[in-house]
């Protein structure tokens, strides 16, 4: 009997009931207490452990197992893996695995998913490829479906071939797998197709679920649509992508995963432009759990976006200490060194900038080709191209390429060093005359800029071996031979004469050409001809297309002006305005017309001009006339008119007359 009088057996009876129900809380009440009866009951102890992980209690399903390690040590092994896997202590999960006295098929499925997330894909593949081959239950599609995303994750992160599994897409996870294959391999266009075709199959196969509302379907292709966007951005599609982020942001799905490369891949489209977006979209990539959800090369991507972020948004501190751990994490990686150097190129410091990727590309010579490429581009930015090209010289992978031969012939040119240039020429083709195949396009296509380089700048001795060799390719060459020819008169006239017997005959170069027919050709008619004037009936007439003759049309002389003197010079600045003209000087100003508005309210110019006694011109004497009947000195206060009666005086030389009324209906109304 149990405490409280109830038997062992009943508890086991409701334990067993409450397992089938999927009732594990009541489950563990029952099992805690045969426990207390037993605590070393093994059975007992495992269903307990069962019933802990069917409730997400890892922690304490796993303390429940190291506590009672030496009683149920053999029996527990799935138990306490999977407990460290959720846990995401997998390095602890594979050492359980492994040391496991028997490998089951349950192990070996966690065992896959296990390598998986440690990105041992080789390893998971062999897994995986096993357990379908040998295993016939209901969870084969289940196991398909994860072999196909190993091999997707092999396709874009080692960038291994894709290799033909023979694996159905019968399903939208399988399809969307092999769309993410396809992505690795930069088949964008067939992706795309496949993702949309994974798109169809999800909403037909949650469609029969008459539980399944349209917001659960939209969350589970919240992933799909996602890997439409980016294959979208891989194609130079931004604003459909950056649409499609946005849709699948606003749905909050609750993969953490999901929420941090979408928000991560907007930040690379927005770059230096909504610097606002890309700080809010940033606090999505720090969510917990996200470094646990992705692959390794997805978090450094994310972690050099928010260095790149701190830099344009001017937290130079901040970027110096991503770009630093960065660089510790990954001390080969050329990246956080880059943004190191941008930074410093931001705050004007060069020079510090060329030292910090000289000391990367000491310590690190497999990974310094991007590196000294953006050293060379920092010396042409202060101006040392000699420095720059050295720089340039001194890469192994891309000295010999044609792009690099060119850059370097073309900025030795600038700094007028010819002889520097012509050994590039001779160094790009002893490359490919020794390692290369000789002789092939970009070989010859070398040794025919060298010739036409040397020839540019007066080098024809140096020429010849040149010239001789792509000769000796094409013997056809007129034009190489006639350039050999040219070289060898400066040197040795024998045997440019001796060169010169290959040249084609002046017969075989003549063009056969009938004169005559060549001269009643349609486009003959068309050639203007300077010849001297014929006059009388020999006169030629001119012909048009269709045979019939066409006369002359006299040009029409402009009347000349009425009072224009022939003999006389023309004005040289006729053609002129008249304002730009040298002797101009503007029009003859008359009177000044009487400005009505100024001075004080009421009065005009005229009126002012009359009452002011100092302008004696104008203005009436002060002192009485000879024979005035008054003496006084002042006019009589009737006589005086007031200002607004007032009109201003004027002589009738300058009067006008008063304006017509204009009729309406006029040309030039209003």
């Amino acid at each position: 009997m149990a405490s409280g009088g109830v038997s062992v057996a009943s508890l086991w009876t409701e334990v067993n009931r409450c397992g089938q129900n999927g009732d594990f809380t009541r489950a563990l009440k029952a099992l805690t207490r045969i426990l207390h009866e037993n605590r070393d009951d093994v059975t007992a102890l495992h269903c307990k452990i069962v019933c802990l992980v069917q409730n997400g209690s890892f922690k304490e399903a796993l303390h429940v197992i190291n506590t009672h390690s030496k009683t149920i040590t053999g029996d527990v092994v799935f138990e306490k893996a999977y407990c460290e896997y959720r846990l995401n202590r997998v390095e602890n999960a594979l050492k359980t695995i492994e040391a496991a006295p028997e490998q089951t098929d349950k192990l070996k499925e966690l065992y896959g998913q296990v390598l998986y997330r440690m990105e041992r894909y080789d390893d998971c593949k062999s897994v995986y490829t096993d357990l379908i081959r040998n295993s016939q239950d209901e969870y084969e599609e289940e196991r398909k479906t994860n072999l196909a995303a190993v091999v997707a994750s092999m396709s874009q992160w080692e960038e291994a071939p894709l290799e033909d599994l023979g694996l159905p897409e019968s399903t939208y996870e399988l399809c969307y797998n092999a769309a993410c294959a396809l992505i690795g391999q930069g088949q964008l266009t067939e992706s795309l197709n496949k993702l949309r075709q994974a798109e169809e199959l999800c909403r037909v196969s949650l469609a029969d679920d008459s539980d399944v509302t349209e917001e659960d379907i939209e969350s589970e292709l919240a992933v799909i649509h996602s890997q439409m966007a980016y294959v979208m951005q891989l194609q130079g599609r931004t604003d459909e992508a950056l649409q499609l982020y946005n849709q699948v942001i606003k749905l909050k799905p609750s993969d953490v995963g999901l929420l941090a490369v979408t928000a991560n891949n907007i930040i690379t489209i927005n770059k230096d432009q909504n610097v606002f977006d890309s700080k809010k979209k940033v606090k999505l990539t720090n969510a917990e759990g996200v470094e646990y959800k992705l692959a390794t090369k997805q978090l450094q991507a994310i972690d050099f976006n928010k260095a790149l972020l701190a830099m344009y948004t001017n937290q130079a501190d901040q970027c110096r200490k991503l770009s630093s751990s960065l660089q510790s994490q990954n001390p080969g990686h050329p990246r956080p060194v880059l943004i190191q150097v941008a930074q410093l190129c931001r705050e004007k410091q060069h020079s510090r900038a060329i030292e910090l990727l000289q000391q990367f590309s000491d310590q690190h010579p497999e990974s310094a080709s991007g590196i000294k490429l953006t050293m060379a581009q920092l010396y042409l930015i202060q101006g040392h191209v000699t420095k720059a090209c050295d720089v340039l010289r001194s890469i192994e992978e891309f000295k010999h390429k044609s792009g690099m031969v060119s850059a370097l012939v073309t900025m030795y040119s600038h700094e007028e060093d010819i002889d520097s240039a012509i050994e590039v020429f001779k160094q790009a083709i002893k490359h490919y005359q020794t390692t290369e195949q000789p002789g092939s396009a970009v070989h010859l296509a070398l040794v025919r800029e060298a010739a036409n380089y040397k020839l540019k700048y007066g080098r024809k001795k140096e020429a010849i071996s040149d010239l001789e060799q792509l000769w000796k390719q094409n013997t056809n060459d007129i034009h190489t031979l006639a350039q050999l020819i040219s070289a060898y008169s400066l040197v040795d006239t024998d045997k440019a004469k001796s060169l010169s017997k290959h040249l084609p005959s002046v017969d075989m170069l003549a063009l056969k050409v009938d004169v005559d027919e060549l001269e009643n050709s349609i486009a003959a008619t068309y050639i203007r001809k300077k010849a001297a004037k014929v006059t009388g009936e020999n006169a030629p007439k001119e012909q048009t297309q269709e045979g019939e003759i066409k006369k002359k049309k006299k040009k029409k002389r402009g009347k000349l002006p009425k009072n224009c003197d022939p003999k006389a010079t023309p004005d040289p600045e006729r053609w002129l305005p008249m304002k730009e003209r040298s002797y101009y000087r503007g029009k003859k100003k008359g009177k000044k017309k009487e400005q009505i508005g100024k001075g004080t309210q009421g009065t005009t110019a005229g009126a002012s001009a009359e009452l002011d006694a100092s302008k004696t011109a104008s203005s009436p004497p002060t002192s009485p006339r000879p024979g005035s009947a008054s003496g006084s000195s002042a006019a009589p206060a009737s006589n005086v008119v007031p200002p607004r009666q007032q009109k201003p005086a004027a002589s009738g030389a300058t009067r006008k007359k008063a304006p017509q009324k204009k009729k309406k209906g006029g040309k030039g109304g209003w």
